[in-house]
């Protein structure tokens, strides 16, 4: 409530296309990275927590650490992402849980999109769950790469429809590259959206 409050206050925070994801069971949230706020941005309209992965040097972080440790977020290794934290994600995707993956692997720079990692193709390949697109618009400006504070800014998310298991069985079939360039384009459309509805 707090943070609806202060976000709705200072960011004009507006979500768009969540209605309706309570449907789903596990599902896996794909998120382009502009801002320490995204995944604040991601979960704050969704009825269900969203169990994020972040780099594990955050953990190490006074304060920053400490919450990320007691609000779902699982450490990974940006250079070498474990097997065991693939397990574990897998795991708890098949368990019902929902789980967000910044696929550009870091925050940009200019708040464009960057660079997809294809890491988290295999998460998909073999959790066979759902996969929402999230495009973000405007917390760059808000709290970016470099800035000490949060700025007032406004910024909006959108959720496309998710892609359900048989429409990313069919697609894994033409390659993982014709995955990947599907989800980006998909990813780039949402985060327009988002920035239309600013």
């Amino acid at each position: 409530i707090v943070l609806q409050l202060l976000f709705s206050v200072f960011l004009r925070y507006r979500a768009y296309g969540h209605r309706g994801l309570e449907q789903h069971s596990g599902m896996l949230f794909l998120v382009n990275h502009q801002s320490f706020l995204d995944p604040l941005l991601v979960g704050l309209p969704l009825s269900r927590p969203v169990c994020f992965l972040a780099r594990d040097s955050l953990f190490r972080v006074p304060v920053v650490g400490w919450v990320l440790r007691s609000t779902y977020v699982m450490p990974i290794n940006r250079e070498s992402a474990s097997t065991a934290v693939m397990r574990e994600s897998i795991a708890k995707l098949k368990a019902g849980y929902w789980l967000g993956i910044f696929p550009e692997g870091t925050r940009s720079v200019d708040g464009q999109l960057g660079e997809l990692k294809p890491g988290f193709l295999a998460i998909v390949r073999r959790a066979q769950v759902p996969v929402c697109v999230v495009g973000i618009a405007g917390s760059q400006r808000a709290f970016g790469r470099g800035a000490l504070f949060p700025r007032m800014a406004k910024v909006s998310v959108f959720f496309d429809t998710p892609m359900m298991p048989d429409e990313l069985k069919t697609l894994l079939e033409q390659g993982e590259e014709h995955l990947l360039a599907q989800i980006r384009s998909r990813l780039e459309a949402s985060v327009l959206k988002a920035m239309a509805r600013k």
